[in-house]
């Protein structure tokens, strides 16, 4: 199954530079094995083609629930009727992970509105780092 099969095109890839730190931080080869850039590349190949069939079979099963969004449990089963129901759990995991992750950035992004000041205060502390930051700029370097 490749991705001309779905109706996508060949530029489907993932960060090369990603796909390194993981085989690096990962897989940890042992010293004196290198990976070649070949060998990444196939990797890379081969997870794009993952995805895909997971992907497309995940698709069918939300299609038949007449569903319009795919969830985790459409990845759930499609992993498990692909034959792959060991990763299930890891997957699974992952998404709880991604969720929190969520929740702790929306905490972040609601910082300002929970500092209590109005938005005229807050433009006004802005312009006052502006200023501040320029007058350092302009002095120049620090010898």
């Amino acid at each position: 199954m490749s991705d001309k099969e779905f109706g996508g095109t060949d530029d489907l890839s993932l960060p090369k530079a990603t796909v390194s730190k993981i085989i690096t931080e990962i897989l940890q080869p042992s010293p004196g094995v290198a990976f070649t850039k070949d060998a990444r590349d196939l990797l890379i190949a081969c997870c794009v083609e993952f995805i895909t069939l997971i992907s497309f079979q995940a698709n069918e099963i939300a299609e038949n629930e007449t569903k319009k969004t795919i969830a985790t449990e459409h990845i759930d089963r499609a992993l498990r009727e692909l034959g792959f129901p060991e990763y299930v759990q890891e997957v699974l995991a992952s998404a709880d992970e991604h969720k929190d992750a969520l929740k702790s950035r929306e905490k972040k992004a609601n910082k300002v509105g929970q500092s209590g000041l109005s938005d005229a205060e807050l433009a006004r502390q802005q312009e006052e780092l502006f200023r501040s930051a320029t007058a350092k700029f302009n002095q120049g370097p620090v010898a």
